[in-house]
């Protein structure tokens, strides 16, 4: 089991609910160091003084924020702790909403909260309560000196909590110069409700790997084994489409030749799994057949 960042409690009214918390989420970004190209010796980054032109041990460093041109306001450490931000042990949920008030776009850092074996049943009942009511507590706690907001809800039998960014920190929609454009005509509106239904599945995100990556890795395993590498062909770009309602009547019969490659296909592995099937049904029946002789 992976190592718990934090403990402490989760509260909801005058209930408390011991927990710990652990990240639910592990990157697989392919990691690269930096290296001199001419003898593969490593990059080291050091910090330098911009007046004085040397390094600066980390022990002199200070925080800084620029107030205006090349003109900073200096905070110490003690100073930020004075602020008056507790490092407090609880989570304490303000208020209990619908997910789907959520926009996704304020979620930032998900992570899973686990009780101690002595609060099991009061956890459960929060998952139970929340999994039947449709809704998820808004809550605040501190993570790491900083104060952050979050949600936590059901996931399976367990709660996750998913830090979220702040109102102010969303950039709104009517900040953007989105460009004017009519209103559709039905019959391309009516296209792309079907191309959409056409291409609606439900949501299985193993079928959505980091191609990228893997391919990534497949890389660096040749290359250390000493192969050559060739630069792939370059592959032709999107045919250019005359117009929106052609690209609509395009997609739509990619969309039906695609589901029809898929219905074959599944068709297919049904034809090829029908004789065994009815092998065992004869040879079930031979059997049944010699026994009922036996019993004459």
């Amino acid at each position: 089991m992976p190592r718990a960042i934090w403990s402490g409690a989760l509260t909801f009214g005058l209930v408390n609910v011991p927990v710990k918390l652990f990240t639910a989420v592990a990157q697989k970004d392919v990691q690269f160091h930096m290296l001199h190209g001419k003898d593969g010796g490593r990059i080291r980054m050091k910090r330098f003084c911009s007046v004085e032109d040397q390094e600066v041990p980390y022990e002199e460093i200070v925080k800084g924020f620029e107030v205006s041109k090349e003109r900073f306001v200096t905070i110490s450490q003690e100073e930020l702790a004075a602020l008056g931000t507790k490092a407090t042990r609880t989570i304490e949920i303000r208020d209990f909403v619908d997910l789907a008030e959520i926009d996704p776009i304020f979620y930032e850092s998900t992570y899973y909260l686990v009780p101690e074996p002595t609060a099991a049943k009061a956890y459960r009942l929060l998952v139970d309560a929340m999994r039947r009511s449709g809704k998820v507590g808004i809550a605040s706690f501190v993570l790491r000196t900083r104060e952050s907001l979050c949600c936590v809800r059901p996931i399976e039998d367990a709660l996750a909590l998913s830090t979220m960014n702040r109102a102010d920190e969303v950039v709104p929609v009517s900040s953007l110069d989105v460009p004017p454009a009519s209103a559709p005509a039905d019959r391309e509106l009516q296209m792309a409700e079907q191309l959409v239904a056409s291409l609606s599945a439900p949501f299985e995100p193993e079928k959505y790997p980091d191609v990228h990556r893997e391919q990534v890795l497949a890389l660096i395993e040749k290359k250390a084994a000493g192969e050559t590498i060739e630069a792939p062909a370059e592959e032709p770009g999107p045919a250019q489409v005359v117009s929106l309602a052609d690209a609509l009547s395009a997609s739509l019969a990619a969309a039906r030749r695609r589901a029809d490659e898929t219905a074959d296909d599944h068709s297919q592995r049904g034809t090829r799994r029908h004789p065994a099937q009815a092998a065992a049904r004869t040879a079930g029946a031979h059997r049944a057949r010699r026994s009922g002789k036996k019993r004459a």
